[in-house]
This record gives structure tokens, C-alpha cells and sequence, in this order.
């Protein structure tokens, strides 16, 4: 167990933050004459009242999160995709042009664009070239007006979950925010670290309804913290950041879990299927572990298949420009049609 001080490491304009009242904040029901909506409704027909402001804290479809990943309502934060979490991460701790994180090269790249944002100095500790954390040198790079580290497991583009006692080495020593996104956790074997929130008041694990949910397009990302942490989400964030639309598909998810399962598991069954046929490619000189819905494989000349396949119109993605992942290709795991038409392209152009 591990406790810190999280409201030092908190800029003080944020703690001293007044946040905006919203008209919804105190009443949802009655004659609703408060927030300058339009009471003739809708140009077209509508049953989710999308004329009035959604619900400012969505504590519903936050029961729901918190009941699926065995945590309380106050540990949950929604927000408009991961995205926004990590960016209301950089407005809460760290202050511009003082402040700094660390990020670990090759991992996603939103780290890097919001830290860049806010002005926020980003240290860099490369993965190890088998994609593993290096938490000694994590910790030496360790400065005084460090405030975050985001660690990404499973990681992406690399597809590997990180060696969970790396993590706890980072987690139990360095004195600051941990963030752990995990992206991709509900195709891995590795547990999520959701289950160490009570022991570690330091900890934010990120999670989407993007991945295993299917539902990119609604963008739901989500923050689970101790709640002091979640507190100042709700501080910063914007009134009404989660639309009704938004909200709506995302608590229809949770009526659907026996469907949930039932696509991860084709995702997981298509993987294996995809890793076994890519292999036999001559070209094709690695395939890398994989416990995410992608495939990361190293293959002759990438830059140019990565082109031919676009021609074919087959679009993967090129990562020879990471850290270690020279001449290295992302393929995300598809039905199998589309996979049989991957496969194909990648034939044809040999």
C-alpha cells in the first residue's frame, strides 16, 4: 500500500478552482425554464429530449462502469475518449513550461501532442528492443518538476502487455502521478490494474469503449482514480462533456456484455488465425507477441508494402518510424473477410 500527498502535486489554480455550475446541477425535472433551451424541441423527431442539456455527471452510466470493473461510482470519470482524460491530466498536475513527464518510446502518441499543448517538457525512456519498461532508468530520469509517467499495457504500437513487476517498481517509487493506459486491456491475459486503485491513491488507470466495446465512433473514454483524483476531473472538465447520444449507446452496451465477450473472443480466435498465416510469408521476418487487437510485424522493404497494400485498398498502418520498430507494420485484427482480404493484397504484391 502506497499513499501520497495527491493534492501537492495538484497546480494550485486548480485546487483553488471555483468550477462552472451548470443549470442541471440542481434541478433535472419540473418546468425547466433555466438554461436558455429551446422548449419547442427538436427539427425532427426525438425521444431523448435532445433539446435539454445532458446530465452533468452521468452517474449512471458511471454505475455501470464502476459495477463492471469492480470499483465504486467515485473512482469512475467519462470523458470524450481517452483524450480528454489525459489532457484534463496535463491541466490538473502540471503547469506549463515547468513541469514534466515521462513517456516510454515506442508507445501512443497522444503523451507526447498534449504535452506539447500545455506546454509540458516530456522526457523520453525507450522501451527495451524487446518492448519491456526499463524502470531503473525510468527512475534515474526522475527530476524534481517530473509530475507524471505514462505507461501504456498492453502498448501500442507494440501489441505487448508490460511486465506487471516493472510497473509496481515504477508505481511503488516514483512519487508522483502513474498512469497506466490500458487501451487494449480486454484482450489481454494480464490483469488490469484496476484492483491496486484502494492501495494506490497515486494511480489513474485510462480505459475506452473504443476497443473491445465497438464503439469508436461514440467517443467514451474513461479515467478510474482514487477519488480525490476523479474529484478534480469533475473540477476541470467541461459542464456537459458527455452528449446524450454519447450516453446513451455507452449504458446500451452494458444491457449487451454476453455480446461484449462474444466479439472478443472472435477478435482473439481471428488473431491467432492472422499470426499463423502471416508467418508463412517469406518476407515477413517477425511477428511480435501480441495481447491487444493488433499485430506488429517486421517485413522486408514496409514503407513499400505499406504503399502497394494502400493501392490494393487495404489500409494498415506503417510504425518503421518508432524506436525499434524499424521496417515494422501495424495490422489491426479484423473479420475474416477482411483479414482473407489483407492476405490476398499482401500475396499480390510479393
Amino acid at each position: 500500500m502506497k499513499k501520497i500527498d495527491v493534492s501537492a502535486l495538484v497546480r494550485e489554480n486548480i485546487r483553488d478552482l471555483k468550477p462552472y455550475r451548470s443549470a442541471r446541477d440542481d434541478f433535472d425535472s419540473g418546468i425547466l425554464l433555466d438554461a436558455n433551451e429551446n422548449s419547442f424541441g427538436a427539427p425532427f423527431a426525438d425521444d431523448l429530449e435532445l433539446n435539454r442539456y445532458p446530465m452533468p455527471y452521468q452517474n449512471e452510466l458511471r454505475d455501470k462502469i464502476a459495477a463492471f470493473r469492480g470499483v465504486d461510482t467515485e473512482n469512475v470519470f467519462v470523458g470524450v475518449g481517452s483524450d480528454e482524460a489525459i489532457e484534463l491530466l496535463f491541466r490538473i498536475f502540471c503547469k506549463p513550461g515547468k513541469d514534466r513527464v515521462i513517456i516510454n518510446p515506442p508507445t501512443y502518441g497522444m503523451y507526447k501532442v498534449s504535452a506539447a499543448i500545455n506546454d509540458v517538457a516530456v522526457d523520453e525512456v525507450l522501451l527495451t528492443e524487446n518492448f519491456q519498461l526499463q524502470p531503473d532508468k525510468i527512475l534515474e530520469a526522475v527530476q524534481p518538476e517530473t509530475k507524471m509517467i505514462f505507461i501504456c499495457s498492453p502498448n501500442n504500437p507494440t501489441a505487448n502487455s508490460l511486465d506487471i513487476d516493472d510497473i509496481m517498481q515504477v508505481l511503488n517509487e516514483f512519487e508522483g502521478i502513474v498512469v497506466i493506459d490500458e487501451a487494449y486491456v480486454d484482450f489481454s491475459t494480464q490483469a488490469s490494474l484496476v484492483g491496486n486503485l484502494t492501495d494506490y491513491n497515486n494511480l489513474v488507470v485510462l480505459q475506452t469503449m473504443s476497443k473491445s466495446f465497438g464503439l469508436a465512433g461514440i467517443r467514451l473514454g474513461i479515467a478510474l482514480a482514487d477519488a480525490e483524483i476523479i474529484s478534480y476531473f469533475l473540477k476541470v472538465k467541461a459542464p456537459y462533456n458527455i452528449n446524450k447520444l454519447t450516453a446513451q449507446k455507452a449504458n446500451q452496451a452494458f444491457s449487451n456484455l454476453d455480446n461484449l465477450q462474444k466479439n472478443i473472443n472472435a477478435v482473439l480466435e481471428e488473431r491467432e488465425r492472422v499470426i499463423s498465416k502471416l508467418i508463412t510469408f517469406p518476407q515477413v521476418k517477425r511477428v511480435y507477441p501480441t495481447d491487444a487487437n493488433f499485430v506488429l510485424f517486421r517485413i522486408d522493404d514496409a514503407m513499400e508494402v505499406y504503399k502497394k497494400l494502400a493501392d490494393e485498398g487495404v489500409i494498415i498502418r506503417y510504425r518503421g518510424n518508432e524506436p525499434h520498430c524499424e521496417d515494422c507494420l501495424r495490422l489491426t485484427v479484423g473479420t475474416s473477410v477482411e483479414s482473407d482480404r489483407f492476405f490476398a493484397a499482401l500475396k499480390n504484391i510479393q
